[in-house]
Parts: structure tokens; sequence; C-alpha cells
């Protein structure tokens, strides 16, 4: 199962409609949080999703509306009694704050946070089913975008393993060495297979137009993008460090993207239509997230 659970969608503030940022990405055994903004926890609640499940919480960057239910969530794993390691990833440069969101209050009992402060751009976990890697965005304090990407693999062909007579053991054997013999033939995994891309995840967050943001997005099936504003109050974005929803589709069309999930909305904005327009003019295939939405990921069929 591979989807994102979107929890929050608004930037800055929250609004009737919208709580601040959160998104949770289930990924096969793991559930990646993101972001964890003010009222996290409740949106958890209101969405189905358990804190037990929570396996990592990556953060782009220090501002509230990324970070401040993060205390919360933390103490709700040890609530909840979950003893597993999560791995907490991080700017470096932030870790004053981190510090103090940890300590912000009194609690009894300490989940197993292990934390993984990022240093620079570039990976910081491998040997998973997916890397992760880090890539610094342009905003007004250090940001750190994320991507997952799970290695290229092959796809069995059923059609060319029965004309051949390959079943059970004899497909172990061919997918674990390469090749198989059988009634005097040698097959090669090439023979009965096909290629098939692994699956890729950006999450680009508060950052103005910049080639990382590009790169980050660089053939992903699912980048999800802040769009604070229309096009229209472009020169707020570039002042801000923000993009408007028609930026956020050309990084995605140049990109060489799938899917462009549009989020962090300023709260001028209480009919998302216009933003979603924009985008769809220059990416068709665009989404607007919406509080406790469930998005799929694009399948690599």
């Amino acid at each position: 199962m591979r989807n994102l659970v979107v929890l929050g969608t608004a930037g800055q503030v929250p609004t009737r409609q919208r709580n601040v940022n959160g998104y949770l990405l289930r990924w096969d055994g793991e559930a990646l949080l993101f972001d964890p903004g003010e009222g996290t926890q409740r949106q958890m609640l209101l969405a189905g999703v358990k804190s037990t499940s929570i396996t990592r919480i990556l953060l782009t960057h220090f501002h509230g509306d990324h970070c401040l239910g993060l205390p919360g969530v933390v103490q709700r794993l040890a609530l909840d009694g979950v003893t597993r390691p999560v791995r907490l990833y991080y700017s470096a440069g932030g870790q004053e704050y981190l510090d103090r969101l940890l300590r912000s209050s009194v609690s009894h009992g300490g989940a197993p946070v292990e934390l993984r402060p990022v240093q620079g751009p570039g990976p910081v976990e491998d040997g998973l089913p997916f890397s992760i890697t880090a890539v610094r965005l342009e905003h007004g304090v250090e940001v750190f975008g994320w991507r997952l990407e799970e290695p290229d693999g092959r796809r069995m062909m059923p059609d060319r393993l029965d004309r051949l007579g390959l079943s059970g053991p004899d497909i172990s054997r061919l997918q674990r060495n390469g090749f198989v013999d059988n009634g005097g033939r040698r097959t090669t995994l090439e023979e009965v297979s096909e290629a098939r891309p692994g699956q890729r995840f950006a999450f680009v967050m508060d950052t103005r137009v910049c080639d990382a943001a590009v790169e980050l997005a660089g053939d992903a099936d699912m980048v999800v993008c802040e769009s604070t504003y229309l096009g229209s109050e472009a020169e707020l974005a570039q002042r801000y460090g923000h993009l408007t929803a028609g930026q956020a589709a050309l990084i995605a069309k140049e990109a060489g993207a799938r899917m462009l999930v549009l989020t962090h909305f300023s709260q001028r904005y209480a009919d998302l239509a216009p933003l979603l327009a924009e985008a769809q003019e220059i990416f068709p295939n665009t989404v607007a997230a919406k509080d406790l939405a469930t998005i799929p990921m694009p399948s690599r069929a």
C-alpha cells in the first residue's frame, strides 16, 4: 500500500477549512510523517492514522507551521507504547529548535526517537526498500526537501514463463541467480522479464523557484509541492521564499514528474479552484490536496 494521507494543507496559519501542514506517506511497511504542524495529533485521529504506524519523521525546516506538532506526536508515541526506533531527520543547523521542541513540556516516559541531523544535501539513508536523499532548497532559513527512491527492478512476464514451462522453484532460482536450467535449456532472467522502474517521491516545501527543486522532483511519480500563492502574487512569493501554483507546475513539468500535489495554501484563498486551474494549464496531472484526503501513488504497472 502506497499512498499519501493529507493531514493539513494551510501555510503559516490554519483556517476554518484547513489545518497547517502534516503529511503521512504510507510506503508498504513504512509510514513517514512529514512536517507535523500544530494539531497533527488530532488530524491523525480524524484521518484514521495510528501513531504506532509511524516509522520515520522528516522535517524540512523549523518554521512553526512545519514543526510545532512534533512535541505532541513524540509524546503520543510514548503514550501508545511504541518501543521500536522512530528516526527523526532534520537540519543540523536547527538543533537548538529541535531541542526546545522535544523538551517543551513535562512528559512521562520517552519515545524511542533516533535523531538523524542532516549536515548538508545528499543521501541520508540507504539499504532500505528505498533511499532517502536531502536536497537544500531556497527559503529565508535552511530548508531541506526530501526524496524517496526505490531501486529499479524487473517484472516477470507470465506468458513467457508458461511457454518455457517455468513455475514455482524455477522462478525463485531464476530471480535469485539470474538464470535457470530446465529441460536442457538455460533461460536468463532478461528473457522472461522486463525492466520495472522503481517509484520515486519528492517533497518540495517552502522554497523559491530554484534548480534544486527541479532536481528534487526529477522523474518523480508524485511531487508534493508548496503552492502558496496565485501567479498574480508572484512578487510576494519571491519576497517571502515561496512558490505560486504555476511555478510549482513548471517545476513538475521540467522535472518530468508524473503527478503533482499542490499544498501549503495561503489563508487568503478560501477557494482553491483558481490555484488548481493555474497549475493544470501547465501540468495537467495536478491535484489540490485537501485535509484528511488519501491520494494513491501512481502505479508503476
